[in-house]
This record gives C-alpha cells, sequence and structure tokens, in this order.
C-alpha cells in the first residue's frame, strides 16, 4: 500500500530482457532502508526490489505489468518512486495500491493561474470510476481529480508537483499509468451484487 505521495523520481538505467525483464534504477531517497523483498512504487507500479546496493536497485516486470502500463521501461526514464507505506506512517495523498487499471492519454495541457491543467483520457472501461474531486493515481502521484470532460478528465498541477515529479515533462499523445479509486471499484461490486 502506498500514499501516492512521490518521494523522488529515479532514472532507469539498464534494461535486460529475458522471462521478465529486469530493470536498474537508480535513486537515492528511497534506499535509506530498502532491502530486498520490499515494494516500490515505480511510476505507480507496485515492484519488488529483487537486487539492491548503494547506488540503486532493480525490479522485474512480468509481461502481464507490461501489458497494463506505459510503455517507459527504458533507459533515461525518470520513474516517480515511493516505498511502501508503514505502519503508524502519516497518509496524505489517498490509498493507492500499485496495481495500475491502464493506460489514461493526455490529450491536452492548459495554463492556469500559477498551475498547469493536464486532460486525460482513460480507457473507456475506466471512466465510470473517475469523479470529480475524487481521487486518481498517474504515475503513482496521488491526485484530486478537477473536473470531467465527456470521459475525459483533468487534474490540476501547483508547481512543486510538476517540480518533483515526472507529471511536467508530460506532452501530448504521452501515456501515464492510471489507477482509479479503489473505494469506487468496490462500491460497484457492492451495488451490483456480486
Amino acid at each position: 500500500m502506498f500514499t501516492g505521495l512521490v518521494e523522488e523520481t529515479g532514472e532507469i538505467v539498464e534494461v535486460r530482457e529475458g522471462p521478465f525483464l529486469r530493470v536498474r534504477i537508480a535513486a537515492k531517497e528511497v534506499l535509506s532502508d530498502l532491502k530486498v523483498g520490499d515494494s516500490v512504487a515505480v511510476d505507480g507500479v507496485c515492484l519488488t526490489a529483487v537486487e539492491v546496493d548503494e547506488g540503486g536497485f532493480w525490479v522485474e516486470l512480468a509481461r502481464e505489468t507490461l501489458r497494463r502500463t506505459a510503455p517507459t521501461w527504458r533507459v533515461g526514464h525518470r520513474p516517480n518512486l515511493e516505498r511502501a507505506l508503514k505502519v503508524g506512517d502519516r497518509l496524505g495523498g489517498h490509498f493507492v495500491t500499485g496495481h495500475v487499471d491502464g493506460v489514461a492519454e493526455v490529450v491536452a495541457i492548459r495554463e492556469a493561474p500559477g498551475a498547469k491543467d493536464y486532460f486525460f483520457r482513460p480507457p473507456q472501461d475506466l471512466a465510470r470510476y473517475i469523479a470529480e474531486k475524487g481521487s486518481v493515481a498517474l504515475n503513482g502521484v496521488s491526485l484530486t481529480v478537477a473536473g470531467l470532460k465527456g470521459q475525459d478528465f483533468f487534474v490540476t498541477l501547483i508547481p512543486h508537483t510538476l517540480k518533483v515529479t515526472n507529471l511536467g515533462s508530460l506532452k501530448v499523445g504521452d501515456g501515464v499509468n492510471l489507477e482509479v479509486d479503489l473505494i469506487a471499484r468496490y462500491l460497484e461490486r457492492l451495488v451490483k451484487g456480486e
């Protein structure tokens, strides 16, 4: 479980093909107490650290993970990183599981007073889980939905978020990892009586 409050952006420095895609991520902050077997949200994807050293850590991605996430698993990409929540930690953001639901596409970027509005088009089957003033996680960042326009939604990013996450480097046409609010999924299931 995560909060969606990014600790740092790392850098993918090596990628190895195989039965699993092995990815080495250079980092600083998350290494302070990271050990093999710990969970790390990498652009919102809950992954297990399989090797850790003083300069970074390795993760392995299954084909299912690659199928469901944005195609950013390449050298030079700077993913948002967050260690798993510990019992007793403060909960800013919202509950983020690290189980990405799909990829949302940036469809527009608009200047706003002191900030920027980013408009996203989610996969059609996920749009129903996104509500104005509700929560979403985009590349692992906990955000409030500022508004809806048809099936599209937008978030307003303040200068701090633009600076400390990789969302500020997004361009129209880019994909981001989208995790919808967990509570919305459970409410739908309860209402349907399944």
